[in-house]
């Protein structure tokens, strides 16, 4: 004999189930808040600069030899 289900329980749980996946995908697309995405950022664009102002400009590399 096969076991009572209960319908309304069953349709219940399946939305939950749809609901919490959709979430989760919300959760992976936009789960940062801006400020942090801001703060990120601006980490990048700081070691960025400090990266390019570091960097030896070698102008004799910019024409190859023998031009």
């Amino acid at each position: 004999m096969a076991d009572i289900v209960n319908l309304k329980r069953t349709r219940k749980q399946r939305v939950r189930a749809r609901k919490e996946a959709e979430a989760a995908a919300n959760r992976r697309q936009f789960g940062r808040p801006k400020a942090e995405r801001l703060e990120t950022e601006r980490e990048r664009e700081r070691a960025e600069r400090a990266q390019d102002g570091a960097r030896l400009d070698r102008s004799d590399d910019a024409d190859p030899p023998g031009a």
